[in-house]
């Protein structure tokens, strides 16, 4: 199973981008401290920054925090709630130096799970939405897709709504197609093309977008998530 990050050219043709010139450990090293910052449950309560922030997004049952937790090799970074749906902070880590971070992590809660009350979910989808128009500092989206799924309507609304930031190269964007381990090498590669071809229409000459598989228990994608991030955040000229 293929697990190297590809840049749609367009909706049709495929090509496997170029690893960055950074080794995997240096780039997992980078992930790997990653620390706790803080919480809000409002888009003002976050902090002032100008470091690159980095926004985690996907579905409740999408695996973003065994995802985050797994890119961090922590245990326990990301928060996953028992109960789909009820975590309701946007929770920012920081990275890089202790001393002297250089980018921002922000987990937001996932989104579409039924149970949640419709004004909890009204409620976040106005303080998602606000974050991911409006927060300066935002450098990029990680999108999480459970690969066997492929993009629901819920993920195609997101891409409409960043896909204004994403198309001028002021927000980059990674899919990452979770959970591979659950499907054999024919229809990984399915899915690999099926999300290439859905997010072909983003694809501009200024916007950096890219899609992974990923499964966290096999470990595999975890090498080219981290030098992705860790390329957006410190690009080797």
């Amino acid at each position: 199973m293929t697990s190297e990050p590809h840049k749609p050219d367009s909706a049709t043709e495929v090509s496997a981008t170029e690893a960055p010139p950074r080794t995997a450990v240096q780039s997992l090293g980078w992930a790997h401290t990653a620390r706790f910052l803080t919480t809000a449950s409002r888009l003002d309560q976050l902090p002032s920054t100008e470091l690159c922030e980095i926004a985690f997004v996907g579905r409740s049952n999408a695996g973003k925090s065994t995802a985050i937790n797994t890119l961090a090799q922590h245990r326990r970074l990301a928060f996953a709630s028992k109960t789909p749906g009820r975590t309701q902070h946007i929770n920012l880590f920081a990275v890089g130096p202790k001393d002297d971070p250089n980018a921002l992590w922000a987990d937001l809660p996932g989104y579409g799970y039924a149970a949640v009350e419709r004004d909890a979910k009204l409620r976040w989808q106005k303080v998602m939405a606000d974050y991911l128009e409006l927060r300066r500092s935002l450098g990029g989206v990680v999108l999480m897709v459970d690969s066997r799924l492929g993009f629901t309507p819920l993920d195609q609304q997101l891409l409409e709504f960043i896909a204004p930031r994403v198309s001028t190269g002021q927000v980059k964007l990674l899919v990452v197609l979770t959970k591979a381990d659950k499907l054999n090498r024919k229809e990984a590669q399915a899915a690999l093309q099926a999300a290439t071809e859905a997010l072909g229409p983003y694809v501009t000459e200024e916007s950096d977008v890219g899609v992974v598989l990923f499964s966290a228990l096999k470990k595999t994608g975890v090498d080219d998530v981290a030098q992705t991030l860790h390329g957006w955040v410190v690009p080797i000229h």
